[in-house]
């Protein structure tokens, strides 16, 4: 079994750069500061769903704190440890009475400071969580996915990521939503949109509001659309450095509230917000070696990949089944996952075929692998190291290529179906060596213990469906 990160040594310090202090440090900030207009600087990471979590500064004073070395940014490592809900029990490995639910440090990266045009006067600084000696926090997302690139490029080979997700829009603000319970709402549109350019008004606004936004914090989106669904919205991100990736996904989230509110509507990343209703985030994955794209080729499979590219797809195929909680993290997100919705129902692979979880698209030299297993819901991080791991595991054992899935790709009753809920998908999940010994034993427990919150939070819980169908009839 190839070694996975929890055998690795000597992994390279994250640069203390809020620690360092200095002026040549902060000028990034410093130059948005004065030049920019700006009051306020939000010092943020990312949480496990996916969200920027941090604190808020005035800018003037973080900047001469920042300077003088006066301030080692830190939080409550329980945020890398939580729920959807942030609720702690208070056993895990970062957010436990045994710990005092201690502090983690955060290494401030002020080379990437940039402003955020959703928020009048605001500049974000993400800073990356460390353990003890500076060490990136193993239990992180953005280390997890450090890992998997790591490991790739042991073998010569980057990557290059272009992601797609989709939301639904109401009416109404999300304050307005919660009054009601989040019953009862009423979809920016009302019928099948798919590619209309005739957008209703206020969603029309919306999508130029939200492109505008982006384009001022150099994060262009590559395009927006309506999709088949009432309300449905999906923006394809222009490809790029994989980082920078799940980093744009992130902000490009923060970015759709915040102007969403700004306008009356409300959004939602719920893979089902309604029945009937899916909303993924497809990964498109490039390969690169020395000498440029490494996935074309010949003809593997009838698809026009090459020897490495079948390996890929053969480890991807055999690494998803294990990993499925990384793109499905919520009891909601298997909804999702119904026959001729567009969303995966079996771990199979094809040429163009959009019910494939791996579909392979594109032309000569563009020819990638598009992941469609993961939910709108998914926090970008963790898929894509889980997507990684299953190209490395492909790569490091020379596996050989199934049969594609040529037509309806539901009906291929030879290939394993994916999980029906969360609780069997994590049961899965760290019962595998394979995920353990690709993505590391502390990080596979760590992720199905917060999966477990969530399990957890659903236990026990009546839900309306069920009183619809039981009350008068049980």
């Amino acid at each position: 079994m190839p070694a996975g990160p929890a055998g690795r040594r000597g992994r390279p310090a994250v640069p203390a750069a809020a620690a360092a202090g200095g002026t040549q440090a902060t000028g990034p900030l410093r130059a948005l500061v004065r030049g920019g207009g700006v009051d306020t600087v939000l010092l943020a990471a990312v949480d496990w769903q996916g969200r920027l979590k941090g604190k808020e500064f005035e800018a003037g004073v973080l900047l001469e704190r920042l300077a003088s070395g006066r301030l080692t940014p830190e939080m409550c490592g329980y945020v890398f440890d939580t729920d959807l809900g942030m609720s702690a029990e208070g056993t895990g490995t970062l957010g436990s009475w045994g710990t005092g639910f201690a502090d983690v440090a955060l290494a401030a990266d002020l080379s990437d400071a940039r402003l955020l045009p959703w928020l009048p006067g605001t500049a974000l600084v993400t800073c990356r969580p460390v353990a003890g000696g500076g060490q990136p926090l193993p239990v992180a997302p953005d280390t997890l996915l450090e890992d998997q690139l790591t490991l790739l490029a042991g073998h010569g080979l980057s990557v290059q990521v272009g992601v797609e997700t989709e939301f639904v829009l109401y009416e109404g603000s999300v304050r307005d939503a919660a009054g009601r319970d989040f019953r009862g709402l009423r979809a920016a549109t009302w019928d099948n949109r798919d590619y209309a350019l005739d957008q209703p008004r206020a969603v029309a606004e919306f999508t130029r509001s939200l492109r505008r936004a982006l384009a001022g914090a150099a994060l262009p989106v590559e395009a927006v659309k309506l999709e088949g669904a009432p309300g449905q919205v999906e923006v394809t991100f222009p490809y790029g450095e994989p980082r920078l990736a799940c980093l744009q996904h992130v902000l490009f989230k923060h970015a759709v509230r915040a102007v969403a509110d700004g306008l009356g509507l409300a959004p939602t990343f719920m893979a089902s917000p309604a029945t009937g209703v899916g909303s993924g985030m497809h990964l498109h994955v490039s390969l690169y070696g020395a000498d440029g794209p490494v996935l074309p080729g010949p003809g593997q499979g009838g698809a026009g990949l090459s020897e490495l590219g079948g390996q890929a797809v053969a480890g991807l195929l055999e690494v998803l089944p294990v990993t499925v909680p990384l793109h499905a993290p919520y009891v909601n997100s298997y909804h999702r996952f119904r026959d001729h919705s567009f969303a995966p129902t079996r771990f199979n692979w094809g040429r163009d075929n959009r019910a494939c979880a791996v579909r392979v698209v594109g032309h000569g030299g563009g020819l990638h692998l598009e992941v469609r297993l993961p939910g709108a819901d998914a926090n970008p991080y963790a898929a894509l190291a889980a997507v990684l791991a299953g190209i490395r595991h492909g790569v490091e054992n020379g596996l050989k290529v199934p049969r594609a899935s040529d037509g309806d790709a539901y009906l291929d009753t030879g290939t394993a179906r994916v999980p029906a809920h969360l609780a069997e998908a994590v049961g899965a999940f760290e019962r595998s060596e394979l995920a353990a010994g690709l993505l590391g034993d502390r990080q596979v427990a760590h992720l199905a213990g917060i999966a477990r919150l969530e399990l957890d939070h659903h236990n026990g819980v009546v839900t309306d469906a069920e009183l619809r169908r039981g009350f008068a009839q049980a």
